[in-house]
């Protein structure tokens, strides 16, 4: 079942059930790959990939996997695969990187 756009309310990230759902502001060809601060109700998330067909956004993928504990397969993209503006649903993961111990 697809989650609304507002899911998290004014929050970055919001649950449901064992599912993490996170609004995220993407930075595409960055630097490096990186989890930054949020910004309103997006987390701002830079990775190296260009945004070309997707290409950014299956990176994004394949970078916060690990740092939720969970298989790339475990993190749905439910909108913005091709804009900087998107939503993840990460079922259930083993650990939080440290900026969602800051709320």
């Amino acid at each position: 079942m697809q989650q609304p756009r507002n899911a998290t309310g004014d929050s970055f990230f919001a649950w449901d059930g064992d599912v993490l759902i996170v609004n995220i502001l993407g930075k595409p060809s960055a630097c490096c790959d990186a989890i930054a601060k949020p910004m309103g109700t997006q987390l701002k998330v830079s990775v190296t990939a260009t945004p070309k067909n997707g290409k950014a956004t299956d990176h994004m993928v394949r970078f916060l996997a690990p740092l939720f504990g969970v298989a790339v397969a475990d993190i749905e993209v439910v909108f913005g695969r091709e804009s900087v503006h998107k939503q993840l649903r990460i079922k259930a993961p083993k650990k939080l990187p440290p900026v969602f111990d800051a709320g």
